[in-house]
């Protein structure tokens, strides 16, 4: 049930997305793929799913796999974007930095000290 209620959040989550994206005139929709595809627990683990819920083959799966999940090139790039920042006050470049710190601290409160 809770996977199945984490489904449902997530597709009001795309489908508010693609309103965005239909309103900026983009020719472009974001879908979730099957709640099957590329599963590694329960019954599901040992079954072959393609984003849009069919069951094949294990050699299909392997000449499909890198386009549908991330590559260890692709994985790389994204960790050559992440900078590690750990002064007070200071944000990595992907986060956007809050209005004020936790329990109303000043945003560049010394939440942890790395000694």
């Amino acid at each position: 049930m809770l996977r199945d209620d984490y489904i449902r959040d997530s597709a009001g989550g795309v489908e508010r997305w693609n309103r965005v994206i239909e309103k900026a005139a983009i020719p472009f929709r974001l879908k979730l793929p099957h709640k099957a595809f590329h599963r590694k627990i329960g019954a599901l683990a040992s079954v072959h799913v393609s984003p849009d819920g069919q069951v094949i083959s294990p050699i299909d799966w392997a000449l499909n796999e890198t386009q549908w999940l991330p590559t260890p090139e692709d994985r790389a790039f994204v960790a050559s974007l992440m900078g590690r920042v750990t002064e007070p006050g200071r944000f990595a470049n992907w986060i956007a930095p809050p209005a004020m710190g936790i329990n109303r601290q000043p945003v560049n409160f010394e939440y942890i000290r790395f000694n």
